[in-house]
This record gives C-alpha cells, sequence and structure tokens, in this order.
C-alpha cells in the first residue's frame, strides 16, 4: 500500500506546485496584464497558448482557472487513492491525458515527470494488488495491509 500512498503524495505535491500557483498568477495577470516571471528566467505558465495564440487574457486566466480545477480533482482522486480506493486510482488515471494538454499548453516540464511517475506507481498498484482473484481489479484495502484508519474487526 506503500506504493498507492506515493502515488497520492506525488499528486499532492503536484497539485501544490503547479495547480495553486494558477490562482495567483491570474490575479497577477488581469491586474497587470502580463504574466508574472520566474526570477526573471520565463513567464509562469507562459507556452503555447500564451505566445502562440495570443489568447484575451480573460480566456487564458479561464484556462488556468480550469487547469486549477482538474489538480484539485486530482488531488481528491489522489485522497480516495491513499485510502484505498479503485475509483481514487481510476480517477488520477483518467485525468491525466486532459493534465498533459494543460501541461503542453502551459510549458510546464517537470509535472510531465511527475506524471509518469504517477502512472508507474498506480500501475504497480494494480500489478501486484495483494491476493485477489485473476482477473479483477481488486479493491484497494489499505487496512488489510496495515494502513491504518478504521478497523472492521
Amino acid at each position: 500500500m506503500r506504493t498507492a500512498r506515493a502515488a497520492a503524495m506525488v499528486t499532492w505535491v503536484y497539485a501544490a506546485a503547479y495547480g495553486i500557483p494558477a490562482v495567483p498568477v491570474s490575479i497577477y495577470l488581469l491586474q497587470r496584464g502580463r504574466l508574472p516571471s520566474f526570477r526573471d528566467l520565463f513567464d509562469m505558465y507562459g507556452g503555447p497558448w500564451w505566445f502562440r495564440l495570443q489568447l484575451e487574457h480573460g480566456t487564458f486566466v479561464l484556462l488556468l482557472m480550469a487547469f486549477f480545477g482538474v489538480t484539485l480533482l486530482a488531488a481528491a482522486g489522489a485522497w480516495l487513492l491513499w485510502n484505498g480506493s479503485r475509483a481514487g486510482a481510476l480517477l488520477c488515471l483518467v485525468l491525466l491525458p486532459v493534465e498533459a494538454v494543460f501541461w503542453y499548453g502551459f510549458a510546464l516540464p517537470i509535472p510531465w515527470l511527475m506524471g509518469t511517475a504517477r502512472a508507474v506507481l498506480i500501475a504497480v498498484v494494480w500489478q501486484f494488488p495483494g491476493r485477489a482473484r485473476p482477473g479483477s481489479l481488486p479493491e484497494l484495502d489499505v487496512h488489510r495491509y496495515g494502513g491504518g484508519g478504521r478497523s472492521n474487526a
């Protein structure tokens, strides 16, 4: 179950590092009419959607807020995964392609690595879930493996 929890932690770190900052970046853009720069090296979230498409500021803010929403869903999926839910694992996996569209559009290089790590960790959880019937996708049971929480005994 440590693997499922590792996937959840990677997801939370990603959501905190890339999803939450979308809110202050949006506010900055609306107030100043430009994206903030990161140590004068590059514009934050300034990928192809900003430079090539030349979107209106309001449209770009909507994209940032959509990304924030997707990362919130991923964080919720990670919470479910942490607690042993197969639905959480599925939610995290289903959201990855949606997140990848945002990573490309905002030119975010590190989330690609974090997303790959999340997918691999969840695949490992599925590959070695414990004692399950062959051919079934078992519910992830953190309690059976000493994951804490309430006891069914």
